[in-house]
């Protein structure tokens, strides 16, 4: 006969909340340790918010390009600070140049000028100018749509549950943002406009996981009045472990493909998004659960809701 293939057998009984001390600790250490990352290294801003001229040059040889040699060649401008960095072929180079005092005329001629030291033996494949007036305002829009995204998600899962969800759903959208933020300042990858999508699109992932448990949180505590809930949230969990399991290892598989195939252009995004996917599978079932054993919920004590399919009353194990 038959038999259907489970990927999470379904008289799973793992007991997370013996672990979730740990891994509140673990967390705590995650978040301290990004929140200090981004204060003390802070963050490579790219082009969006720093301001200033981004250039994407492909050299004619087809050879890997000596950055030392180039920067080398580059520093006598006297424009400023230039990076240097290779994007995806070996023979492409990232280069920004500060913002000039003197606005876009003094701009244009730091661009003119190094065009014509590095000479015809390159091809400008782009150049992109931001001002440090439009910098800053998108600087400030991004922070003020991670904040107004995070008490919009807060204020529905208040709405739709009772406010100790709503409180710990935040918790754990503020614990999945702040460590991806950390993970870019830990690693110097370049944080943009992109990389603030990603952060908002894990903040909407994460409370998806977050609300598909709580539901099953909140039907259980209706069905068994008398159970503890320390055993309610772990059968809670172990009843949606299958999906999330399923959920979450298909979109993986997907960033991950755009991880290791997308290009440079996308992959700052697509890093934000594996993290992202990981870490909110992760305050789902570690954090955001585990913390309502701390928030006093009202249950309401009675007999135990009758099973209907067989209308006898639900047994703890069911």
């Amino acid at each position: 006969m038959y038999k259907p293939f489970h990927l999470v057998p379904a008289d799973t009984k793992i007991d997370f909340i013996r672990f979730h001390k740990p891994a509140f600790i673990l967390s705590v250490l995650m978040v301290v340790g990004s929140i200090v990352l981004i204060f003390t290294k802070g963050l490579n801003y790219g082009i969006d918010f720093a301001g200033g001229v981004l250039m994407e040059v492909q050299s004619k040889q087809e050879q890997v390009v000596d950055l030392g040699a180039l920067r080398g060649k580059l520093d006598g401008l006297e424009i400023g600070e230039i990076t240097l960095q290779t994007f995806g072929a070996p023979n492409t180079v990232l280069i920004r140049i500060p913002q000039q005092q003197g606005g876009d005329a003094a701009t244009q001629a730091a661009v003119a000028k190094l065009k014509s030291t590095l000479g015809d033996q390159w091809d400008y494949r782009r150049t992109e100018t931001v001002g440090p007036k439009v910098g800053a305002e998108l600087k400030s829009s991004a922070i003020w749509a991670s904040i107004l995204a995070g008490l919009g998600i807060m204020g529905y899962v208040w709405f739709r549950y009772e406010w100790q969800f709503g409180v710990n759903a935040l918790l754990a959208l503020f614990h999945d943002c702040i460590t991806t933020v950390g993970l870019f300042s830990l690693t110097g990858m370049e944080f943009n406009l992109t990389t603030v999508a990603a952060v908002l699109t894990i903040a909407g992932y994460s409370v998806n996981d977050t609300v598909v448990i709580y539901d099953r949180i909140r039907y259980d505590m209706r069905r068994y009045k008398t159970m503890a809930l320390p055993d309610l949230i772990n059968l809670a969990l172990n009843s949606t472990l299958s999906r999330t399991t399923v959920t979450s290892g298909l979109t993986l598989l997907s960033v991950l493909a755009l991880a290791l195939f997308g290009g440079e252009v996308i992959r700052g995004f697509s890093i934000a998004m594996v993290w992202g996917i990981v870490i909110g599978t992760y305050s789902t079932i570690c954090v955001a659960s585990p913390l309502l054993l701390y928030m006093h919920l009202h249950r309401i004590r009675g007999k135990e809701t009758p099973d209907r399919k067989t209308d006898k009353p639900a047994q703890q194990g069911a």
